[in-house]
């Protein structure tokens, strides 16, 4: 499910943002955009966003900006810079074609200005409540969505229903053209001594004239639909199952179709069922 999120902080050092973005997948897959020193929050921050959002890929992007001149270094570490300086003319020597290190990617190599003079404990801590906050945001966004996602599933519902509806009345007759078609099959065969061929195309009436099993089933998913959509929360694989089941029972209806309608039916019915179910990829 889509989404988007964003807070910001003002701390005595510097500017802190933190933003959330989701979008959909299967499963949950987080991905984090951020300085080494909110490295170490890593697993906090994926065992937090884990316990409030199940489906969906998430990017975590954290920025922080210090105020201008603070905490700043006097010096870069001479050691580290040599090395690296070593180490790019080693790779332009093997390389010319290689682009050579700007001063800005020189002062962001990880150490080259020292420790940091940041208090971490409390930029960590601003961190995790910006989380909180934008998990709200998020949240809420996403469950605006679901509302309109659980609205277009109803109306497939709906749409369903009315399809099935029409064609239970109708079954009578389509049983009736069937049968006069079987008989006058069956009349050919009986002229001619093939017995097997006989019982062959009577087994094969059977199988086909009768769905009110599949009708049934189909009902049957749809209200399972219907109540896990009322029930809410993380509904995503209950519903995938549900669409799985919803289009076997469709494919049955079409392979038992003995008219052009019954086969028409079936077509309308998985057009619906695979609306629900690129949506249904959608839901947590």
């Amino acid at each position: 499910m889509t989404g988007y999120a964003a807070e910001a902080a003002e701390l005595p050092t510097g500017s802190l943002t933190l933003e959330l973005r989701s979008v959909n997948s299967r499963f949950l897959d987080l991905a984090f955009r951020m300085a080494e020193d909110f490295r170490p929050l890593e697993p906090r921050l994926r065992e937090r966003i884990a316990q409030r959002i199940r489906r969906g890929k998430v990017e975590c992007r954290i920025n922080f900006q210090p105020h201008e001149g603070a905490a700043l270094p006097e010096s870069v570490d001479p050691v580290l810079l040599e090395r690296l300086l070593k180490l790019a003319a080693t790779v332009q020597a093997k390389a010319p074609s290689a682009a050579p290190l700007s001063v800005a990617e020189i002062l962001r190599w990880p150490g080259m200005l020292g420790e940091t003079r940041f208090d971490l404990e409390a930029l960590h801590t601003a961190t995790l409540r910006l989380l909180e906050q934008a998990l709200e945001a998020l949240t809420a966004n996403r469950a605006r969505e679901g509302q309109a996602l659980k609205t277009f599933l109803l109306d497939r519902i709906a749409a369903i229903r009315r399809q099935t509806a029409a064609l239970a009345p109708r079954l009578p007759e389509i049983v009736a053209a069937y049968r006069d078609k079987l008989t006058r099959r069956m009349e050919e065969l009986i002229a001619s001594p093939d017995r097997d061929r006989l019982l062959q195309e009577v087994a094969l009436y059977a199988q086909k004239i009768d769905v009110d099993e599949e009708l049934a089933r189909i009902e049957s998913h749809l209200t399972e639909v219907e109540r896990v959509l009322e029930v809410g929360g993380a509904v995503g694989k209950r519903l995938d199952f549900l669409m799985q089941e919803l289009n076997r029972e469709a494919n049955t209806l079409g392979s038992k179709s003995v008219t052009a309608d019954l086969a028409q039916t079936s077509v309308d019915l998985k057009v619906l069922i695979e609306q629900m179910r690129e949506q249904v990829q959608n839901l947590e």
